[in-house]
C-alpha cells in the first residue's frame, strides 16, 4: 500500500508543477485558470543521464516537455544501428506524434544529461488544442517545421557524401549551440564521434577520420569532445 502524501507535500508538488508549466514556451498564452487545472494531471519526472524514457512499441499516452537537460530522439534499425533524429533541450517538446492517435511509439527517447520533464496526458493535451486555436496553430507550425527538418535530413543522408553531411551537421550545431570565442565558434554541446555518426548515418571511425581531415585543412579545432569551428565559410563550401 502506498504512502499518502501530507497536504503540505502535495502543495509543494503542485507549486513545482505550476512553475515548470509556466516555463514551457508552447504553453505561453494559456489562461492562469487552464494552467492551474493542468497541475492536477501532469507529472514532473527527473530522468537520470542515459535512462530511456520510452522505446519503440511503447504506448503513446503522453506528450513531453523538457524543463532541464537534454533528450535524444532516435530510431534503431533491425540490425541494431541507431539513427539520431534530433536532440531536444530545455523548453522543447517531444513525443508529439502521440497526438495523431493511439498507435505505439516508433522512436526511442533517451536522456543524454540528467533531465527534468513534464508529462501531459495526451487526452488532456488534445482537449487543450481543440479549445485554443492559437495553441493549435503554434503546435501545427512546430510539427510542420520538424517534418521539414526530417525531410532535409533524409535528403542529406541519401544524396550527400560523408564530408558534406558532417560539415552541414557541424554548421547546424554551431548555429544552435555556438558560443563565439577568440579562437572561433565553439559548439557548446559536448558530443562524441559516435553521436555524430548516429546523426548522419555513418560510423565512428569515418567521423574520426573526417574530423582529422577537417582539422588538417584548418576548418576546425578539436579539444576532447569540444569542437571549435575556425572556418565556417570553408565548411559551408564543403557542405
Amino acid at each position: 500500500m502506498g504512502t499518502r502524501k501530507k497536504p503540505q507535500d502535495r502543495a509543494a508538488d503542485d507549486k513545482r508543477a505550476l512553475w515548470y508549466l509556466r516555463k514551457i514556451p508552447l504553453l505561453e498564452g494559456l489562461s492562469p485558470a487552464i494552467v492551474a487545472d493542468l497541475v492536477s494531471v501532469v507529472e514532473i519526472r527527473e530522468i537520470p543521464r542515459r535512462q530511456v524514457i520510452y522505446l519503440p512499441g511503447d504506448p503513446a499516452q503522453q506528450i513531453y516537455f523538457i524543463n532541464g537537460g537534454r533528450v535524444k530522439c532516435s530510431k534503431v534499425t533491425r540490425d541494431g544501428k541507431e539513427l539520431t533524429l534530433a536532440y531536444r533541450g530545455a523548453g522543447d517538446m517531444f513525443g508529439e506524434l502521440a497526438i495523431l492517435g493511439p498507435s505505439p511509439r516508433e522512436e526511442m527517447a533517451e536522456a543524454m544529461k540528467n533531465a527534468i520533464i513534464t508529462e501531459v496526458p495526451i487526452e488532456r493535451f488534445q482537449e487543450l488544442l481543440m479549445g485554443d486555436a492559437q495553441l493549435a496553430f503554434r503546435f501545427a507550425c512546430l510539427v510542420g517545421e520538424r517534418r521539414r527538418q526530417v525531410e532535409t535530413k533524409l535528403e542529406h543522408l541519401v544524396f550527400r557524401d560523408v564530408q558534406a553531411k558532417l560539415a552541414a551537421l557541424l554548421l547546424e550545431l554551431g548555429e544552435e549551440y555556438g558560443v563565439e570565442t577568440d579562437e572561433g565558434l565553439q559548439i557548446g554541446l559536448k558530443i562524441t564521434h559516435q553521436e555524430m555518426a548516429n546523426l548522419i548515418g555513418s560510423t565512428r571511425e569515418t567521423i574520426s577520420l573526417t574530423l582529422a581531415q577537417f582539422r588538417k585543412q584548418g576548418l576546425l579545432e578539436l579539444n576532447g569532445r569540444t569542437v571549435v569551428l575556425l572556418d565556417q565559410s570553408g565548411l559551408s563550401a564543403t557542405s
